[in-house]
Protein backbone atom coordinates (compact mmCIF):
# COMPACT_ATOMS: atom_id res chain seq x y z
CA UNK A 1 0.00 0.00 0.00
CA UNK A 2 2.38 2.48 -1.24
CA UNK A 3 2.28 6.52 -1.06
CA UNK A 4 3.42 6.97 -4.29
CA UNK A 5 4.61 5.41 -7.40
CA UNK A 6 7.43 6.09 -10.28
CA UNK A 7 5.04 6.26 -13.49
CA UNK A 8 6.74 5.45 -16.84
CA UNK A 9 5.52 8.12 -19.88
CA UNK A 10 3.97 5.01 -21.26
CA UNK A 11 2.34 4.50 -17.82
CA UNK A 12 1.73 7.83 -17.58
CA UNK A 13 -0.48 8.31 -19.93
CA UNK A 14 -2.55 4.87 -20.14
CA UNK A 15 -3.15 5.77 -15.89
CA UNK A 16 -4.12 9.24 -17.08
CA UNK A 17 -6.76 7.79 -19.40
CA UNK A 18 -7.75 5.18 -17.10
CA UNK A 19 -8.10 7.06 -14.14
CA UNK A 20 -10.31 10.22 -16.58
CA UNK A 21 -12.51 7.04 -17.67
CA UNK A 22 -12.85 6.01 -13.68
CA UNK A 23 -13.68 9.40 -12.65
CA UNK A 24 -16.18 9.30 -15.09
CA UNK A 25 -17.91 6.12 -14.48
CA UNK A 26 -17.77 7.35 -10.37
CA UNK A 27 -19.41 10.67 -11.47
CA UNK A 28 -22.21 8.85 -13.18
CA UNK A 29 -22.84 5.69 -10.70
CA UNK A 30 -23.27 8.60 -8.20
CA UNK A 31 -26.51 9.94 -9.95
CA UNK A 32 -27.78 6.18 -9.26
CA UNK A 33 -26.26 5.80 -6.10
CA UNK A 34 -28.74 6.20 -3.16
CA UNK A 35 -29.26 9.51 -0.29
CA UNK A 36 -27.53 8.81 2.34
CA UNK A 37 -30.50 7.09 4.92
CA UNK A 38 -30.48 7.96 8.81
CA UNK A 39 -31.33 5.46 11.46
CA UNK A 40 -32.24 5.65 15.63
CA UNK A 41 -28.67 6.16 15.76
CA UNK A 42 -26.30 7.33 19.49
CA UNK A 43 -23.88 9.15 17.64
CA UNK A 44 -22.17 8.97 20.95
CA UNK A 45 -21.47 5.27 19.79
CA UNK A 46 -19.95 5.77 16.95
CA UNK A 47 -16.66 4.13 16.44
CA UNK A 48 -13.78 4.14 13.62
CA UNK A 49 -11.15 1.34 12.09
CA UNK A 50 -8.76 1.39 9.67
CA UNK A 51 -5.98 -0.74 7.66
CA UNK A 52 -2.67 1.16 6.64
CA UNK A 53 -4.06 4.61 5.22
CA UNK A 54 -7.23 4.03 6.12
CA UNK A 55 -5.88 3.07 10.25
CA UNK A 56 -3.51 6.54 9.83
CA UNK A 57 -7.28 8.32 9.17
CA UNK A 58 -8.77 6.43 11.36
CA UNK A 59 -6.64 7.69 14.03
CA UNK A 60 -7.00 11.42 12.59
CA UNK A 61 -10.92 10.91 12.87
CA UNK A 62 -10.41 9.53 16.75
CA UNK A 63 -8.65 12.41 17.84
CA UNK A 64 -9.57 15.33 15.80
CA UNK A 65 -13.36 14.14 16.85
CA UNK A 66 -12.54 12.23 20.32
CA UNK A 67 -16.04 14.02 22.43
CA UNK A 68 -18.00 10.89 19.87
CA UNK A 69 -15.50 8.57 19.21
CA UNK A 70 -15.94 5.79 21.54
CA UNK A 71 -13.14 3.60 20.72
CA UNK A 72 -11.23 2.68 17.19
CA UNK A 73 -9.09 -0.54 15.70
CA UNK A 74 -6.36 0.22 14.40
CA UNK A 75 -4.35 -2.09 11.61
CA UNK A 76 -0.80 -1.61 10.77
CA UNK A 77 -0.89 2.08 10.80
CA UNK A 78 0.70 4.86 13.80
CA UNK A 79 0.23 7.67 15.52
CA UNK A 80 -1.59 11.07 14.98
CA UNK A 81 -0.28 13.54 12.89
CA UNK A 82 2.91 11.09 12.63
CA UNK A 83 3.73 12.26 9.03
CA UNK A 84 3.74 16.01 10.04
CA UNK A 85 3.15 17.40 6.90
CA UNK A 86 6.02 15.53 5.12
CA UNK A 87 5.85 12.77 2.70
CA UNK A 88 9.40 12.20 3.08
CA UNK A 89 8.58 11.68 7.34
CA UNK A 90 5.46 9.95 6.18
CA UNK A 91 7.15 7.32 3.53
CA UNK A 92 10.55 6.55 5.70
CA UNK A 93 9.88 6.89 9.34
CA UNK A 94 5.74 5.75 9.96
CA UNK A 95 5.96 3.29 6.91
CA UNK A 96 8.34 1.99 4.47
CA UNK A 97 6.80 2.91 1.09
CA UNK A 98 9.34 5.10 -0.23
CA UNK A 99 11.07 2.74 -2.32
CA UNK A 100 10.52 -1.10 -2.84
CA UNK A 101 13.95 -2.56 -1.67
CA UNK A 102 12.91 -0.25 1.93
CA UNK A 103 16.81 0.44 1.74
CA UNK A 104 15.51 4.32 2.42
CA UNK A 105 13.77 3.01 5.52
CA UNK A 106 14.58 4.47 8.68
CA UNK A 107 12.25 2.75 11.45
CA UNK A 108 12.92 2.25 14.73
CA UNK A 109 11.61 2.43 18.46
CA UNK A 110 11.62 6.05 18.30
CA UNK A 111 11.52 7.18 14.68
CA UNK A 112 7.74 8.68 15.06
CA UNK A 113 8.58 11.40 17.69
CA UNK A 114 5.84 10.72 19.51
CA UNK A 115 6.94 13.86 22.43
CA UNK A 116 6.58 15.87 19.36
CA UNK A 117 3.35 14.09 18.01
CA UNK A 118 1.58 14.36 21.22
CA UNK A 119 3.13 18.07 21.32
CA UNK A 120 1.34 19.25 18.46
CA UNK A 121 -1.61 17.27 19.03
CA UNK A 122 -2.46 20.22 22.17
CA UNK A 123 -1.06 22.84 20.19
CA UNK A 124 -3.86 21.85 17.64
CA UNK A 125 -6.61 21.64 20.34
CA UNK A 126 -5.05 24.80 21.99
CA UNK A 127 -6.07 26.56 18.17
CA UNK A 128 -9.89 24.80 18.43
CA UNK A 129 -8.67 22.61 15.52
CA UNK A 130 -9.44 19.31 17.15
CA UNK A 131 -11.76 18.54 20.21
CA UNK A 132 -10.25 18.26 23.53
CA UNK A 133 -7.95 15.44 23.95
CA UNK A 134 -9.19 14.84 27.67
CA UNK A 135 -11.91 12.56 25.61
CA UNK A 136 -9.03 10.36 24.49
CA UNK A 137 -9.12 9.07 28.11
CA UNK A 138 -12.47 7.27 27.67
CA UNK A 139 -11.91 5.60 24.56
CA UNK A 140 -10.71 2.23 24.16
CA UNK A 141 -8.12 1.25 21.18
CA UNK A 142 -7.27 -2.41 19.46
CA UNK A 143 -3.98 -2.23 17.98
CA UNK A 144 -3.14 -4.57 15.68
CA UNK A 145 0.59 -5.23 13.65
CA UNK A 146 1.93 -8.06 11.31
CA UNK A 147 5.06 -9.47 12.28
CA UNK A 148 5.88 -9.76 8.45
CA UNK A 149 4.91 -6.51 7.67
CA UNK A 150 7.90 -4.31 5.85
CA UNK A 151 5.68 -1.84 5.02
CA UNK A 152 3.91 -0.19 8.20
CA UNK A 153 6.40 -2.44 10.67
CA UNK A 154 5.06 -3.32 13.99
CA UNK A 155 7.22 -0.73 16.02
CA UNK A 156 5.33 2.00 14.00
CA UNK A 157 2.26 0.54 15.79
CA UNK A 158 3.90 0.03 19.03
CA UNK A 159 4.43 4.17 18.91
CA UNK A 160 0.63 4.32 18.70
CA UNK A 161 0.50 2.84 21.89
CA UNK A 162 3.10 5.03 23.35
CA UNK A 163 1.68 7.87 21.56
CA UNK A 164 -2.11 7.34 23.31
CA UNK A 165 -0.32 6.26 26.30
CA UNK A 166 1.07 10.16 26.09
CA UNK A 167 -2.50 11.26 25.65
CA UNK A 168 -3.72 10.03 29.01
CA UNK A 169 -5.16 6.57 27.44
CA UNK A 170 -5.51 3.99 30.41
CA UNK A 171 -3.33 0.86 29.90
CA UNK A 172 -5.98 -0.98 30.49
CA UNK A 173 -7.91 0.60 27.44
CA UNK A 174 -5.31 -0.40 24.74
CA UNK A 175 -3.94 -4.19 23.86
CA UNK A 176 -1.44 -4.13 21.15
CA UNK A 177 -1.76 -7.55 19.12
CA UNK A 178 0.87 -8.69 17.09
CA UNK A 179 0.86 -11.64 14.40
CA UNK A 180 3.73 -12.92 14.07
CA UNK A 181 3.26 -14.63 10.41
CA UNK A 182 1.25 -11.75 9.17
CA UNK A 183 2.01 -9.55 6.32
CA UNK A 184 0.69 -6.47 5.30
CA UNK A 185 -3.18 -6.63 4.83
CA UNK A 186 -6.86 -7.13 7.09
CA UNK A 187 -6.15 -10.44 8.88
CA UNK A 188 -10.03 -12.08 8.28
CA UNK A 189 -10.74 -15.91 9.85
CA UNK A 190 -10.05 -17.38 6.49
CA UNK A 191 -10.91 -15.15 3.50
CA UNK A 192 -8.25 -13.95 1.66
CA UNK A 193 -4.66 -15.05 0.31
CA UNK A 194 -1.72 -16.49 2.85
CA UNK A 195 -1.46 -14.43 5.78
CA UNK A 196 2.36 -13.33 5.35
CA UNK A 197 1.54 -12.19 1.87
CA UNK A 198 2.01 -8.61 1.30
CA UNK A 199 -0.10 -7.81 -2.16
CA UNK A 200 -3.47 -6.93 -3.36
CA UNK A 201 -6.16 -6.57 -2.33
CA UNK A 202 -4.15 -6.73 1.09
CA UNK A 203 -6.98 -8.98 2.86
CA UNK A 204 -5.61 -12.43 3.98
CA UNK A 205 -6.42 -15.47 5.94
CA UNK A 206 -4.76 -15.61 9.46
CA UNK A 207 -7.38 -17.31 11.40
CA UNK A 208 -7.63 -14.30 13.17
CA UNK A 209 -11.09 -12.09 12.63
CA UNK A 210 -9.66 -8.53 13.21
CA UNK A 211 -12.89 -6.86 12.63
CA UNK A 212 -14.60 -8.67 15.07
CA UNK A 213 -12.09 -8.79 17.70
CA UNK A 214 -11.81 -5.37 17.28
CA UNK A 215 -15.27 -4.70 17.78
CA UNK A 216 -15.33 -6.49 20.68
CA UNK A 217 -12.80 -4.32 22.68
CA UNK A 218 -14.72 -1.51 21.45
CA UNK A 219 -17.86 -2.27 22.36
CA UNK A 220 -17.68 -5.10 25.06
CA UNK A 221 -18.67 -8.65 24.66
CA UNK A 222 -21.01 -9.05 21.66
CA UNK A 223 -23.65 -11.62 20.46
CA UNK A 224 -21.12 -14.44 18.08
CA UNK A 225 -21.27 -13.24 14.53
CA UNK A 226 -23.88 -14.79 11.99
CA UNK A 227 -22.86 -17.81 10.50
CA UNK A 228 -25.50 -18.26 7.88
CA UNK A 229 -26.66 -15.78 4.95
CA UNK A 230 -26.56 -12.13 5.08
CA UNK A 231 -29.60 -10.59 7.46
CA UNK A 232 -29.15 -6.91 6.17
CA UNK A 233 -27.91 -5.65 3.12
CA UNK A 234 -25.52 -3.22 1.49
CA UNK A 235 -26.36 0.26 0.25
CA UNK A 236 -24.20 2.04 -1.98
CA UNK A 237 -24.81 5.91 -1.21
CA UNK A 238 -24.09 9.41 -3.14
CA UNK A 239 -20.76 11.08 -1.04
CA UNK A 240 -20.78 14.08 -3.22
CA UNK A 241 -23.09 15.80 -0.74
CA UNK A 242 -20.79 15.23 1.86
CA UNK A 243 -17.14 16.67 -0.08
CA UNK A 244 -16.37 20.15 0.15
CA UNK A 245 -16.16 22.74 -2.93
CA UNK A 246 -18.68 21.25 -4.91
CA UNK A 247 -19.26 17.92 -6.70
CA UNK A 248 -16.63 18.02 -9.14
CA UNK A 249 -13.62 19.13 -6.04
CA UNK A 250 -11.62 15.72 -7.09
CA UNK A 251 -8.31 17.13 -5.37
CA UNK A 252 -10.60 15.91 -2.42
CA UNK A 253 -8.99 12.07 -2.66
CA UNK A 254 -13.39 10.93 -2.05
CA UNK A 255 -14.52 8.85 -4.52
CA UNK A 256 -18.28 9.99 -5.79
CA UNK A 257 -20.17 6.93 -4.05
CA UNK A 258 -19.52 4.71 -0.71
CA UNK A 259 -21.22 1.83 1.38
CA UNK A 260 -22.96 1.17 3.87
CA UNK A 261 -23.87 -2.12 5.39
CA UNK A 262 -27.30 -2.18 7.29
CA UNK A 263 -28.91 -4.58 8.98
CA UNK A 264 -32.63 -5.52 9.10
CA UNK A 265 -33.21 -4.64 13.14
CA UNK A 266 -30.92 -1.35 12.33
CA UNK A 267 -33.92 -0.72 8.98
CA UNK A 268 -36.69 -1.15 10.95
CA UNK A 269 -35.97 1.57 13.50
CA UNK A 270 -34.10 -0.11 16.65
CA UNK A 271 -31.23 1.20 18.48
CA UNK A 272 -28.11 0.89 16.87
CA UNK A 273 -24.56 1.76 16.37
CA UNK A 274 -22.55 2.90 14.38
CA UNK A 275 -18.91 1.87 13.34
CA UNK A 276 -16.84 3.45 10.48
CA UNK A 277 -15.01 1.42 8.16
CA UNK A 278 -11.66 2.90 6.30
CA UNK A 279 -10.08 0.43 3.42
CA UNK A 280 -6.24 1.24 2.84
CA UNK A 281 -4.10 2.22 -0.36
CA UNK A 282 -5.34 0.20 -3.27
CA UNK A 283 -8.47 -1.24 -1.55
CA UNK A 284 -11.45 1.70 -2.99
CA UNK A 285 -13.63 0.70 -5.06
CA UNK A 286 -12.48 2.40 -8.10
CA UNK A 287 -8.70 1.44 -7.74
CA UNK A 288 -10.10 -2.41 -7.33
CA UNK A 289 -11.82 -2.01 -10.58
CA UNK A 290 -9.03 -0.43 -12.18
CA UNK A 291 -6.51 -2.93 -11.10
CA UNK A 292 -8.83 -6.15 -11.68
CA UNK A 293 -11.47 -5.36 -13.54
CA UNK A 294 -14.10 -5.76 -11.55
CA UNK A 295 -17.39 -3.95 -11.83
CA UNK A 296 -16.61 -2.36 -8.48
CA UNK A 297 -13.91 -3.07 -5.93
CA UNK A 298 -15.40 -4.06 -3.07
CA UNK A 299 -13.77 -7.00 -1.47
CA UNK A 300 -12.10 -4.71 1.65
CA UNK A 301 -16.49 -3.87 2.26
CA UNK A 302 -18.21 -7.14 1.45
CA UNK A 303 -14.66 -9.18 2.98
CA UNK A 304 -13.56 -7.22 5.62
CA UNK A 305 -15.83 -9.23 8.07
CA UNK A 306 -17.53 -6.31 9.81
CA UNK A 307 -21.10 -7.33 8.23
CA UNK A 308 -21.43 -10.63 10.38
CA UNK A 309 -21.00 -8.78 13.44
CA UNK A 310 -23.16 -5.66 12.47
CA UNK A 311 -25.89 -8.77 11.66
CA UNK A 312 -26.16 -9.52 15.05
CA UNK A 313 -24.99 -6.95 17.50
CA UNK A 314 -27.20 -3.62 15.64
CA UNK A 315 -24.09 -2.09 14.00
CA UNK A 316 -24.78 0.48 10.91
CA UNK A 317 -20.88 -0.06 9.27
CA UNK A 318 -19.84 2.99 7.15
CA UNK A 319 -17.47 2.65 4.49
CA UNK A 320 -16.23 5.89 2.77
CA UNK A 321 -14.46 5.41 -0.09
CA UNK A 322 -10.96 7.01 -1.11
CA UNK A 323 -9.92 7.19 -5.16
CA UNK A 324 -7.52 8.04 -6.72
CA UNK A 325 -5.63 11.38 -7.85
CA UNK A 326 -3.10 12.07 -10.57
CA UNK A 327 0.28 12.90 -9.40
CA UNK A 328 -0.78 13.58 -5.12
CA UNK A 329 -2.47 10.11 -4.44
CA UNK A 330 -2.16 7.62 -7.58
CA UNK A 331 -3.04 4.60 -5.02
CA UNK A 332 -6.28 5.91 -3.75
CA UNK A 333 -5.03 6.36 -0.02
CA UNK A 334 -6.65 8.13 2.73
CA UNK A 335 -4.37 11.47 3.69
CA UNK A 336 -2.48 11.57 5.99
CA UNK A 337 0.53 13.25 5.36
CA UNK A 338 -1.44 15.90 3.61
CA UNK A 339 -1.89 15.96 -0.47
CA UNK A 340 -5.37 17.72 0.56
CA UNK A 341 -4.01 20.57 2.49
CA UNK A 342 -2.45 21.35 5.44
CA UNK A 343 -5.49 20.69 7.74
CA UNK A 344 -5.97 17.21 6.18
CA UNK A 345 -5.55 15.98 10.26
CA UNK A 346 -7.75 18.08 11.95
CA UNK A 347 -11.41 19.02 11.75
CA UNK A 348 -10.79 21.34 8.99
CA UNK A 349 -9.23 18.28 6.33
CA UNK A 350 -11.85 17.76 3.49
CA UNK A 351 -11.59 13.96 4.55
CA UNK A 352 -12.46 14.37 8.44
CA UNK A 353 -15.17 17.05 7.50
CA UNK A 354 -16.74 14.30 5.02
CA UNK A 355 -16.78 11.52 7.13
CA UNK A 356 -18.47 13.28 10.41
CA UNK A 357 -20.87 14.71 8.00
CA UNK A 358 -21.42 11.27 7.07
CA UNK A 359 -21.68 10.20 10.71
CA UNK A 360 -24.45 12.88 11.04
CA UNK A 361 -26.42 11.94 8.99
CA UNK A 362 -26.39 8.59 9.54
CA UNK A 363 -27.39 9.29 12.80
CA UNK A 364 -29.78 12.17 12.14
CA UNK A 365 -27.80 14.82 14.17
CA UNK A 366 -28.46 18.65 13.70
CA UNK A 367 -24.85 20.44 13.86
Amino acid sequence: MRTDRTLSPRRLSSTCLALLAFSWLGVAGADEAQPLPRFNIDVRETSVSGLSSGGFMAVQFQIAHAAIVKGSGIVAAGPYYCAQDNVLIATTRCSCTLDPSHSMCDIGAGSTDVAELAAATRRFAHAGWIDDPHHIAGQRTLMIAGGKDRTVPAAVVAQLRDYLAAMGMPAQNMSLVTLADAGHGMPTATFGGSCDVTGEPYVNSCHFDAAGKLLAWIYGPLQPARSGARQGRFIRFNQRPYVGGGPFNWTSGLDSTGWIYVPDTCSRGEACRLHVALHGCRQGQSYSALAWGGAYGTTFVEHAGYDAWADTNHLVILFPQAVSTLFTNPNGCWDWWGYTGAHYADRQGVQIQAIRAMVDRLAGAAR
